[in-house]
C-alpha cells in the first residue's frame, strides 16, 4: 500500500466479540482478517468506544427502555444499547488476540456522558470533532481502509466521514461484521455506496 494510505480498525473490543455485552455476530472472525491486513500499511490507527458508566446512550439510563428501543435526544434520535465499553472494563478493552504492534495511535470516543460516537471522525451531535480528520491531513493521509465492527455502524460513520472530509475512502468487508438490526446493514450499504466510498475485499489490496 502506498504510503499515504491508513488502515482504520474501528472498535475490535471485547463487548462486540461473541459473549460481550454487545456482541456482533461472528465479530471475532475479523481479526484474523485485520491482522493480515496490518503489514500491508505503514499507517495504521484503531478506535476505541470508552464509555462512562451511565451514557445516555444505554438502555438502562432511560426508566422503562429497553435496549435497541429509539428515543429522541437533543442531537437527534438515538439507539439505546446494552450497557457496552465502559470506561476501565475488560468489556471495553481492545481485543487480546488483535495485532496492534503497528498501531500509531488509538482513538477513543464515546466519552462524553452526553453525547454518542459512533465515528471516528465526529460525534453523534455531528458537529463535534473527534480530531482525527486533522491529525490524518498532519500525516500527509489521503486514502483510509476502514475495517472493524460494526459494518452497519461505526464502520460506516466512520467511512462516511472520512470521505466527506476529502479522504479516498474504503470499507474492506470481509474485515468487519455487521449487528443488522432493523434493516441497518442495507441502509448503510447504500449511504456508502450513494456518497462514493468504495467496498472491497481484503484480497484486492494486493494490487494496490
Amino acid at each position: 500500500m502506498p504510503p499515504s494510505a491508513l488502515l482504520l480498525i474501528i472498535d475490535v473490543q471485547n463487548d462486540f466479540l461473541p459473549g460481550g455485552a454487545l456482541a456482533v455476530p461472528r465479530g471475532d472472525e475479523v481479526i484474523t482478517v485485520v491482522n493480515a491486513l496490518v503489514p500491508r500499511f505503514a499507517n495504521v490507527i484503531a478506535t476505541q468506544d470508552w464509555h462512562p458508566a451511565g451514557h445516555v446512550s444505554f438502555a438502562s439510563s432511560h426508566a422503562g427502555k429497553r435496549p435497541f428501543e429509539t428515543i429522541d435526544l437533543a442531537y437527534g434520535r438515538q439507539v439505546l444499547w446494552p450497557d457496552h465499553c465502559v470506561q476501565g472494563t475488560r468489556g471495553a478493552a481492545l481485543a487480546d488476540g488483535l495485532d496492534l504492534t503497528r498501531a500509531q495511535a488509538i482513538v477513543r470516543k464515546g466519552y462524553h456522558a452526553h453525547t454518542d460516537s459512533y465515528s471516528a471522525f465526529l460525534e453523534a451531535d455531528r458537529v463535534t470533532p473527534t480530531g482525527l480528520a486533522a491529525m490524518l491531513c498532519e500525516r500527509g493521509i489521503t486514502d483510509v481502509y476502514c475495517c472493524g465492527l460494526a459494518t452497519d455502524f461505526c464502520v460506516a460513520w466512520s467511512a462516511l466521514d472520512a470521505q466527506a472530509a476529502g479522504f479516498a475512502t474504503f470499507v474492506v468487508e470481509d474485515a468487519c461484521r455487521a449487528i443488522d438490526t432493523g434493516g441497518s446493514l442495507a441502509a448503510a450499504r447504500a449511504q456508502l455506496a450513494a456518497a462514493g466510498v468504495g467496498m472491497l475485499a481484503s484480497t484486492e489490496l494486493a494490487a494496490r
